[in-house]
């Protein structure tokens, strides 16, 4: 089985990433054939600062090998340093139509009817199809915000293969049962985001142990004095057991029933978390001690990724009848 993913270089990689998704590829990474992408092209929807844009792309590659994920295991790339993926995102576009894309809720949520609105916030659904069509994905992990993304690459891919004749694997969605949705430390009503950070609410995965320590400590709770997971009356404590649960693979209401006091859950939550962290931030700053050293692994994954990108585009455009030199 092929399994594919991609993660925008939006910020440093927080706890809902690592626990939602990072770490799972790090486990399929060892079972399956596992392409996993920075997609810095999506992240141009936005203003980007072109210098803040390389070092955001060369700080979330070198967490990904921080992290565990190994380019000599799983091909690990940066969607930019290959062109099939806008190409085929093109002939997808031909595909698409309008009012696929206008249903798209993000584009909605983001685009709020403004004129001014990028063109490409309201196509880049297609380019994510393309990202994952064009290695021929069997299952792609992702968000719950991602389903309705994944339902269009799907779709597109059906009409593709019924109007062209088969070319794409027909993907899967893969949707973590565990962390799925790390709430914000501080709102714990919403998704921890980077686009909602607050300076106590979101955690890092490369925080050094005392910030860890200072975040969990201040976490937003409630005024009871026992443990119970109940995440629609209170969202807070519950958000702090199921981290724990993620990180030690206790169930969330057992840990509950093993904490009279929020201080030493907190502690014990702070600890287990360092545990699984430190090794992360440390790898982490090891790679990004030696650019030179990080970009040749950059660029060997993205040969490694074209060897099956380009030989899927030049299906593509042949089904489509062009002339492929």
């Amino acid at each position: 089985m092929r399994v594919l993913s991609g993660i925008q270089p939006t910020g440093h990689v927080h706890l809902g990433n690592y626990l939602g998704a990072v770490r799972g590829w790090v486990e399929d990474q060892h079972h399956h054939d596992s392409f996993f992408t920075v997609v810095d092209l999506h992240a141009i929807t936005i203003d980007q600062n072109p210098a803040e844009l390389t070092k955001a792309v060369l700080e979330l590659y070198a967490t990904l090998l921080g992290s565990g994920l190994d380019p000599e295991v799983s091909t690990i790339f940066v969607q930019s340093q290959l062109d099939e993926h806008p190409a085929l995102a093109w002939l997808l576009e031909c595909t698409a139509t309008y009012g696929e894309l206008h249903r798209m809720t993000q584009f909605k949520d983001k685009g709020k009817g403004s004129e001014s609105v990028r063109a490409g916030l309201f196509t880049y659904p297609v380019l994510m199809a393309a990202d994952i069509l064009l290695y021929q994905a069997d299952r792609v992990p992702v968000g719950e915000d991602q389903k309705q993304h994944l339902e269009l690459t799907r779709d597109l891919a059906m009409r593709f293969n019924h109007r062209f004749g088969r070319t794409f694997v027909v993907p899967e969605p893969a949707i973590p049962k565990v962390a799925a949705r790390v709430m914000d430390l501080q709102a714990p009503e919403r998704k921890m985001s980077k686009s909602q950070a607050t300076p106590l609410g979101i955690l890092y995965v490369t925080d050094k142990p005392e910030e860890i320590k200072k975040k969990i400590s201040r976490a937003v709770t409630d005024t009871e004095a026992r443990a119970v997971y109940d995440p629609e009356k209170r969202p807070g404590i519950s958000n702090l057991l199921e981290i724990f649960s993620a990180v030690s693979g206790a169930d969330p209401a057992e840990l509950a029933e093993r904490y009279n006091s929020y201080g030493t859950l907190k502690s014990d939550l702070t600890a287990a978390l360092v545990a699984e962290l430190e090794p992360v931030r440390l790898r982490t700053e090891e790679y990004l001690a030696d650019r030179g050293e990080l970009v040749r692994i950059m660029r060997k994954g993205a040969e490694k990724a074209r060897i099956v990108a380009g030989e899927t585009l030049t299906k593509a455009k042949e089904a489509m009848g062009f002339i492929v030199a």
